[in-house]
């Protein structure tokens, strides 16, 4: 372990490091700890708080919000284990102070400045520059306190913020982001939210089950356009049956006010609707944090999505790196991080690092939407008809069923006989699909994952049971070899 060393340092003095991280979110904490465990000289910058958008305004309160929603949710309907159902009481002022507590626990403990101090690490708060292929300049809160770091690396790991639409009577209505949300301290009554994504849709059946009037207007013709259909239009139907509208093709045109309340005009198939709400969450995307780093200064031009970099992210600088929201590749904490790894791996270590563009995600709603590699229409479109679709209801899951909980299903698709989709609507899905994804990545066969013996009861079943039909088929076809007597 790096030992501690406190140092003090005179503003104006010039530093020396083997790398300095821009940015101490998801990325750049992973990346840090990574590179001290190697006794390099590191220093990091942060210009605002440490543990990014993960721990303020990303997955921690979303996940915590989405768990107090859930207790509700169980509350209001546990008839379905054989207990008296009841109409919650929900203090929403008091849900958001957890949501709340639980960031300041983390940020107290696992993301706390003094940890990375600890491992020998330089924590530097400021705003940080590129000022040279080797060099960020640091300027702290006046222009008198200014320090340079020279560095062999530079790694940049600044994130993303929420992007706010165009759309006319939306500023001057005012609006709620990931940014805001969670400081409410009297959440809304009513809440219209534009998009349809992960954000939108997690909040959308939270605020729901907390008893708040929720409508999503999604532009797309579908909710989670990137996950596999199939599934989404089964989420779909059970966000509607608890109760959260959804409009699909929802172009917004307009907002207004009407005294307290404001006004959300949008085209729904041709016809114009209005919804009437407290407030208004805006959950359309997301573009990179690249202003103010003097990326003009080395010739790094960055696009609306992105730092452009290779694929072992570096930019057309190659002493600097760019991983993350960033980099525009996947917007995911756990990538950030593997990113992050990579890339301090590539600029110490003998050979190339590369950068994998294969990552699983999940979308946190009740059941949970887990995806790893393609869809069956991406399958279509790169394979044609040599796929096979696999496909099994929770309906047939014993877990399940003792669970009360057997709306979704696992869909799998094979390409050639290997896997090369994997989608899972079911309790806990983000822990179901790492067996899959590695089964992705090791191109394995449908058969191979039959070889596994599989837990009962346990939702994991239904991925023998799945496995088990190729295999059960391939053993059809070969049946000619039976031995009889």
């Amino acid at each position: 372990m790096a030992r501690h060393v406190v140092r003090k340092y005179p503003a104006s003095m010039s530093l020396r490091y083997d790398l300095v991280i821009v940015g101490m979110g998801s990325a750049g904490l992973t990346a840090a700890e990574f590179a001290a465990s190697l006794d390099l000289q590191v220093a990091v910058v942060e210009r605002d708080r440490i543990g990014g958008d993960c721990l303020w305004t990303g997955c921690v309160p979303s996940k915590s919000l989405l768990a107090s929603a859930k207790v509700a949710h169980t509350i209001r309907h546990a008839d379905r284990f054989g207990i008296a159902a009841s109409a919650p009481t929900i203090d929403l002022p008091t849900v958001w102070r957890r949501v709340r507590a639980i960031r300041a626990e983390i940020a107290a403990t696992d993301d706390n400045p003094q940890r990375y101090r600890d491992m020998g690490i330089d924590v530097i708060l400021g705003q940080a520059a590129i000022t040279g292929p080797n060099q960020v300049t640091v300027t702290g809160s006046t222009r008198d306190d200014e320090r340079t770091l020279d560095t062999r690396f530079t790694l940049l790991c600044t994130g993303s913020r929420p992007v706010v639409p165009d759309v006319p009577g939306l500023a001057d209505a005012g609006y709620l982001t990931s940014e805001s949300l969670f400081e409410l301290t009297d959440p809304p009554a009513s809440v219209a939210i534009i998009g349809g994504g992960p954000i939108g849709i997690e909040m959308g059946q939270a605020f729901t089950r907390l008893g708040i009037e929720t409508t999503v207007l999604q532009r797309g013709e579908a909710i989670l356009p990137r996950d596999e259909r199939r599934l989404t239009e089964m989420l779909l139907a059970r966000l509607r049956s608890e109760g959260l509208a959804v409009h699909l093709r929802a172009d917004v045109t307009e907002v207004k006010t009407e005294g307290s309340r404001k006004v959300v005009s949008a085209v729904v198939a041709g016809r114009t609707i209005d919804v009437v709400v407290d407030d208004i969450l805006i959950a359309v995307g997301r573009r990179p944090n690249v202003e103010d780093l003097g990326l003009e200064t080395v010739g790094i031009e960055p696009t609306a999505r992105a730092i452009p970099v290779d694929g072992r992210g570096r930019t057309t600088v190659r002493s600097i790196y760019a991983v993350g929201d960033v980099a525009g590749r996947h917007l995911y904490t756990h990538s950030a991080g593997h990113e992050g790894i990579r890339a301090v791996r590539d600029m110490f270590f003998p050979g190339k690092g590369t950068v994998d563009d294969f990552v699983p995600w999940c979308t946190f709603t009740e059941p949970e939407l887990a995806h790893a590699g393609i869809t069956i229409a991406e399958a279509q479109a790169q394979f044609g008809d040599d796929i096979d679709i696999w496909q099994i209801g929770l309906d047939h899951n014993d877990r399940a069923r003792a669970d009360s909980a057997s709306d979704g299903a696992i869909v799998v698709i094979t390409a050639k006989g290997r896997i090369v989709g994997a989608h899972i609507l079911a309790p806990s899905a983000g822990e179901l699909i790492h067996e899959l994804a590695l089964a992705i990545r090791e191109e394995m066969k449908l058969d191979d994952v039959a070889k596994l013996v599989h837990i009962y009861p346990t939702l994991a079943t239904s991925i023998g049971q799945l496995a088990a039909k190729s295999a059960f088929e391939r053993a059809h076809r070969l049946r000619w070899l039976v031995k009889r007597r």
